[in-house]
């Protein structure tokens, strides 16, 4: 299947689950239900398939650096574009996780085969689990923590929070003692789920979209979304190059670092309280406009 044909099929996903919601065909937690399948059962099958033929290459270090790079970079540019555009504090923390935290596990997975290969997901398992994941339970809950006045950051929470993830366990297993060479029953099993990911991801995603906004939300959702889908990806593929990665890592950077805002943290910031309409939107309208900007990063990146 082809990459366009790829996202032809995602938007028709979209539609079909946004529909089912709309109709009330599915009952209201529905998504909710599909993305724990994804996260207890569908990434750990991924990881476990992929992760143990991972073999350590020093580029590895410039793939794991890049996302906290990009933290950083989008850190110090959200804090000085909201000072300039006087931004109210929660749309400021929405912009503080949404722009540096891409859906790297849900979308992520399941487009990086198509993408770049399935062999790639090895090292996009690596920037999802040693970036994505430590970023949103450290600098996650540092924001929630500043800007909802939600728990205090405390080392032993985060620990138990990773240690506790079961794609995090499902890594530590294929990295020590799940061989790179399955046996054909427990290969096609693990292909089988690993395979249903994107379809159960997708309709999962449009159940939740939402795209109604606050007109006082529209200039962060735009920058926002500039930022996520445009800006750090030109950044990631910068110091893809700086830090002389393979051509196979530096696709899953730049890739990864081009998905849209992560829904997890969104659904964090909605529950602190913080702008739950934008947090919504920009998850929303990022899995809409990502549809665009991804081939755009397709046709750059193969030419």
């Amino acid at each position: 299947m082809t990459v366009f044909a790829t996202f032809a099929i995602i938007l028709v996903l979209l539609a079909i689950g946004y529909m089912l919601n709309v109709w009330r065909v599915v009952p209201e937690n529905a998504s909710a239900t599909l993305n724990l399948v994804v996260l207890n059962v569908c990434l750990p099958a991924a990881i476990l398939l992929y992760a143990p033929k991972l073999e350590f290459e020093r580029e590895l270090i410039g793939l794991i650096a890049i996302p906290w790079v990009i933290l950083i970079v989008s850190i110090a540019l959200v804090l000085a574009i909201s000072r300039l555009a006087r931004f109210d504090r929660p749309s400021t923390a929405n912009l503080l996780l949404q722009i540096p935290l891409g859906n790297t596990s849900f979308i992520g997975y399941s487009l990086i085969p198509v993408l770049v290969g399935a062999g790639a997901l090895r090292y996009a398992v690596v920037y999802d689990q040693l970036g994505s994941f430590l970023i949103l339970t450290s600098w996650g809950l540092f924001v929630i923590s500043l800007y909802g006045g939600g728990e205090r950051l405390r080392v032993p929470t985060i620990l138990r929070r990773v240690l506790s993830f079961p794609p995090f366990i499902a890594l530590v297993l294929a990295l020590t003692i799940v061989p790179a060479d399955l046996a054909p029953m427990f290969d096609q099993g693990l292909h089988l789920l690993a395979d249903s990911l994107l379809p159960i991801v997708v309709l999962a995603l449009g159940m939740q979209l939402k795209l109604r906004i606050a007109r006082n939300h529209v200039s962060p959702l735009v920058f926002g979304l500039l930022a996520k889908l445009i800006v750090m990806p030109m950044i990631a593929l910068g110091l893809a190059q700086l830090f002389g990665l393979s051509r196979e890592m530096l696709l899953v950077a730049v890739y990864l670092t081009a998905m849209p805002p992560m829904v997890t943290s969104g659904a964090l910031l909605s529950l602190a309280g913080l702008a739950p309409d934008l947090a919504a939107a920009l998850i929303g309208y990022g899995i809409i406009f990502s549809m665009l900007t991804l081939p755009l990063w397709h046709w750059i990146l193969s030419g």
